[in-house]
């Protein structure tokens, strides 16, 4: 571990182990707060007496404010600064989205999300871009432990807030916003704010060349993937609901953290075997195997150890696919970082949280398990995009430059904003 000091007041005051160590447990605080509304949706439910497909609304707000915005502030983190931007969110994310337990009316409810959401939108592509660049030796590991400090939030979110609710009320809930709070000021008060890179020539059209390539499938694949976990989160407490089970039952929040945590570690092992075993293989078999466990959950009792166990393989093997296509991605644009995380790590997901509202209305007309079953069958596309362009791409991606921006350029995979683009368009059609 390490903590470099500079003394010229445009460098970073931490860096290394240290603050690829703060930002996993500040993403892990962010999405911890982030979460609270899934375990809270019986009880907004049963508030404002909101259908499935009212339900499936907020959960698409949610998800459009903090998913599908983060290309648009990870672009604008690599402009202005990364601890500026990602430090803000953090502070936005807390301190709004804690309020849901004090909110009088549904209208406020929704501007809640609104807001909240962008503060997620702005700090997830800025944290991961800063894990990225931390200098950490095996970049790949310190993203998939970045990756995990927020699926470890998602996982501590509901049982905390379920926690706090039965004991004193949803009017405790703001109570929550303090740790994340102080870490966004840490994030914030860890370096200076760096001078705005000189833009290069062709950087404009990256953007739409990024859309179009490779990284754009990869999008789509992570798009389907997040799907099914949406729809896991989403609606698996309104079906545990429909089986029998209270809405306070404490049996919510802890499939919803064995989920999670079991997600969590299925990104730190595939981040740990991708050094032996193809990138396409790994990241296309443990969606399909993922079909498994998720479709066993409707078949055994909820609540016993088997439904857990199902639970927790499920949980590993349709997260263990998504750190490798957010490094990968990462690999094949080195000059914009920052963007192709957000689209990853946020578009993806918003999407699929806005899809989410058609998959709400299945669950109106066909029944909350049946519309859930038919939701995580987009594993397999998923799966069929990522073997092709991980199998394509494989040579690009084993080629990228650890510095990208470097004067020397020989095409074959170019570290220029300018040619990186289309350097990898050549590449693949050599490979193909």
């Amino acid at each position: 571990m390490r903590i470099a000091l500079r003394s010229a007041p445009q460098q970073a005051i931490m860096a290394g182990t240290w603050l690829a160590a703060l930002l996993t447990l500040t993403h892990l605080a962010v999405d911890a707060v982030a979460s609270m509304p899934a375990a809270l949706l019986p009880s907004i439910q049963a508030r404002y007496g909101l259908t499935e497909t009212g339900l499936a609304m907020l959960v698409a707000v949610l998800s459009f404010s903090s998913s599908v915005t983060q290309p648009l502030f990870g672009a604008l983190a690599d402009h202005l600064g990364q601890r500026r931007v990602g430090g803000l969110g953090a502070i936005l994310t807390v301190a709004v989205l804690s309020l849901i337990g004090v909110t009088p009316s549904i209208a406020l409810l929704v501007l809640l999300f609104l807001i909240g959401g962008v503060g997620s939108a702005a700090f997830h592509p800025a944290g991961a871009s800063m894990t990225r660049g931390a200098g950490v030796k095996h970049k790949g590991l310190a993203m998939s432990l970045f990756s995990a400090g927020g699926t470890v939030g998602v996982a501590l979110g509901p049982i905390l807030v379920v926690s706090v609710v039965a004991v004193y009320g949803l009017n405790a809930t703001p109570w929550l916003m303090a740790p994340g709070i102080v870490l966004g000021l840490l994030i914030w008060l860890a370096g200076r704010p760096q001078p705005r890179a000189p833009s290069s020539p062709g950087a404009a059209k990256v953007g739409l060349r990024i859309v179009r390539g490779p990284v754009g499938l990869l999008v789509l694949a992570g798009l389907f993937n997040s799907i099914v976990v949406v729809t896991f989160n989403s609606a698996l407490p309104l079906w545990l609901v429909s089986q029998g089970i209270s809405r306070d039952s404490a049996v919510i929040g802890w499939t919803l953290a064995a989920f999670a945590l079991a997600a969590a570690s299925g990104g730190i092992i595939a981040s740990t075997l991708m050094q032996r075993v193809p990138r396409a293989y790994l990241a296309s078999g443990t969606m399909l195997l993922a079909l498994l466990p998720l479709l066993a959950i409707f078949v055994v009792e909820p609540g016993t150890p088997l439904f857990f166990a199902a639970v927790v393989l499920a949980g590993a093997l349709v997260q263990a696919s998504f750190p490798l296509l957010v490094v990968s991605a990462q690999d094949l644009v080195p000059d914009a970082v920052a963007t192709v995380s957000g689209m990853l790590m946020g578009f993806s997901t918003g999407v699929a949280g806005m899809l989410y509202i058609g998959i709400g209305y299945l669950q109106t007309t066909l029944g909350v398990g049946r519309a859930m079953q038919l939701a995580f069958l987009a594993l397999i596309p998923a799966a069929a995009i990522a073997f092709t362009v991980l199998t394509r791409a494989r040579v690009a991606i084993e080629q990228s430059p650890e510095k990208p921006g470097t004067d020397a350029c020989s095409c074959t995979v170019c570290r220029c904003a300018q040619c990186s683009v289309a350097g990898l368009d050549r590449q693949l059609v050599a490979a193909q």
